[in-house]
């Protein structure tokens, strides 16, 4: 399943060989690709780990902003196949070629982490896999981004950034609602107390995981299994709801588990707990306090902030949602939408000497360019860390159903052991960070 590496090479001789552009290199880059194009030697290189739904889009996107995707990594050979036939296709065609072949497969990441001709890896694996994929990639010198939720755990959250800042890597968190316009809009206008002092936030996203309740189903062919299952010490069959084929049309089901996820709290949370993280001001630090339902519902959880702001997870049917409810006003932001109490709030430019968040308007341009610039991203590790980690101690506290005391400088629950071993898991000793 695996390719053999090749012999590394500089970028320029690799990529004059494994892309057939020789051509590229000797007449005009305008004749070639138009006002703005960028020959394959200025371009930075990409390294997809983990093909499934969620990397044709991501594929589409650095294509579009014109990252080089030379190789690709999954322990599904169909999908591996299918990604690599996609970026191919796009190639042969931007070069009006009949046949192009310089993507290359790994079945191993640690593999595809080895090509020195690699600049920056996609991570879009499962949960259980980004922080042992991510650690390794910033030791081998890779910049990094890695889909949201961050991490599984907390303590594997800090472990990502802890190796991000040592190996001095740019690292962003697939968290593109940040790079949005309705989102943004949202945060500058609580930030410039629009809606007075803010005093609840509202977000509407599903609940915690559940227990493992699948049946084994039969492997599929070229599934590598173990490997999917990687850094997980208990063992677990194959369910279609884990790992779906090509031809299914739902998203994978694995969030959903407790072992491999963190449920619509870690999901959609990612998006929505990230986006009051950022118009509090919080990307930095966290709540103090949450206090759970005694029930099994999976509704009603609040958390405090320091400064006595409240944070309700309450889930409800519809849209998900981030609502700031203020002295003087309220802001409801959802995908495509921007909701204000009063209404005309909507409609208010703000103004240059007003306090202004990070613009980005092109997630995956932005961290491109950050690679470039050697700065933060839009959505750097700890602030991606930050955000899973509102979500997961929220898990912990569902599971636990008592109020539990959170400090977001030391990372610990205050005067609670059995909430604290809950802040990493078990894995297997390779696979450790």
């Amino acid at each position: 399943m695996n390719d053999s590496l090749q012999p590394l090479a500089n970028r320029r001789t690799f990529l004059k060989q494994a892309a057939g552009l020789s051509a590229f290199f000797i007449v005009p880059r305008h004749v070639l690709g138009g006002r703005g194009f960028l020959a394959p030697s200025d371009q930075i290189t990409v390294g997809f780990i983990g093909v499934g739904k969620q990397s044709g889009g991501l594929r589409n996107q650095f294509l579009k902003n014109d990252a080089r995707v030379l190789a690709a990594c999954d322990v599904n050979q169909t999908k591996l196949n299918a990604f690599k036939e996609a970026v191919n296709a796009h190639y042969a065609k931007q070069t009006d070629k009949a046949t192009y072949d310089g993507c290359l497969t790994f079945g191993d990441f640690r593999e595809l982490l080895g090509r020195k001709d690699i600049d920056a890896v996609v991570i879009a694996t499962p949960d259980h896999w980004h922080a042992a994929m991510a650690v390794r990639a910033a030791e081998a010198g890779k910049d990094i981004y890695c889909e949201k939720p961050l991490s599984l755990t907390v303590a594997e959250g800090r472990a990502m950034v802890k190796a991000a800042r040592k190996n001095k890597r740019v690292f962003q968190t697939g968290s593109m609602q940040r790079s949005w316009a309705e989102f943004r809009k949202a945060v500058e206008l609580v930030r410039n107390g629009y809606i007075g002092e803010v005093k609840t936030v509202k977000i509407n996203v599903g609940g915690p995981p559940r227990p493992w309740d699948l049946a084994a189903e039969p492997m599929p062919e070229g599934l590598n299994w173990p490997a999917w299952l990687g850094p997980n010490t208990v063992e677990r069959p194959f369910n279609s709801q884990l790992s779906p084929s090509l031809t299914d049309t739902f998203w994978a089901q694995w969030r959903a588990i407790n072992e491999f996820g963190g449920g619509g709290m870690t999901d959609w949370g990612a998006h929505m707990f990230d986006i009051a993280q950022w118009g509090l001001d919080m990307d930095n630090s966290g709540p103090v306090e949450l206090t759970p339902p005694t029930d099994n519902s999976g509704k009603g959880l609040t958390y405090r902030y320091a400064n006595g702001i409240t944070m309700v997870h309450e889930p409800v049917e519809g849209k998900q949602f981030c609502q700031f409810i203020g002295t003087e006003g309220e802001v409801k932001v959802a995908r495509g939408e921007l909701t204000t109490t009063p209404a005309s709030l909507k409609d208010k430019t703000i103004g240059e000497g007003e306090k202004r968040v990070y613009f980005s308007d092109n997630h995956y341009k932005d961290f491109l360019d950050a690679i470039r610039s050697r700065k933060n991203p839009i959505c750097d590790v700890e602030v991606g860390h930050r955000t899973a980690t509102v979500c997961n101690i929220g898990n912990i506290a569902y599971e636990l159903k008592r109020p539990l005391r959170w400090n977001p400088d030391k990372e610990k629950f205050e005067g609670d052991a059995e909430a604290n071993q809950r802040l990493s898991r078990p894995m297997r000793k390779e696979w450790k960070v």
